[in-house]
């Protein structure tokens, strides 16, 4: 059930998704209440599980993931324990930036970022190739970033 949110906690999430780093008293003056206000709000957020995390947002290219690769994966079966360690394996794997269970003709669509097409390629051969429950998957090359904005609108 989503959590009940008032104009106040709007304008908190809205500012702290544009700039997380602001003190309390600057968020105030942003979101017209006072500091103390704004803490026990973020503080309420934070452990009603509304804010998730705070995070800084790298661009890839600037660390030398220059290659951005969407891949469609077809599992071969879909028993619940072998949805699980798909899933397991995953989250453990560094160049899987986002993995998302789908609906439709994929089972799993993945955003894979990655130096160069060697190391996508490592990438198939080491985790897509090796498991057995993989029937089949597409590659996708990204040729631009278009778009990409990971705040809620609220």
């Amino acid at each position: 059930m989503p959590t009940r949110l008032d104009d106040l906690d709007r304008r908190l999430i809205r500012a702290l998704q544009d700039d997380n780093r602001l003190s309390f008293a600057e968020l105030a003056e942003k979101v017209g209440s006072s500091a103390a206000s704004c803490m026990r709000r973020v503080n309420r957020l934070r452990s009603e599980g509304v804010i998730v995390g705070d995070v800084a947002l790298i661009d890839p290219k600037k660390v030398g993931k220059s290659l951005t690769v969407i891949v469609n994966v077809e599992l071969e079966r879909e028993r619940l324990d072998l949805l699980d360690e798909f899933k397991r394996a995953m989250r453990a794997t560094p160049e899987v930036s986002q993995c998302w269970m789908v609906t439709g003709d994929a089972d799993f669509v993945l955003v894979v970022l990655v130096e160069d097409v060697d190391e996508f390629d490592n990438f198939v051969k080491t985790r897509l190739y090796t498991n057995p429950n993989v029937r089949k998957f597409r590659s996708m090359i990204a040729l631009e970033r278009t778009k990409f904005d990971p705040r809620i609108h609220v």
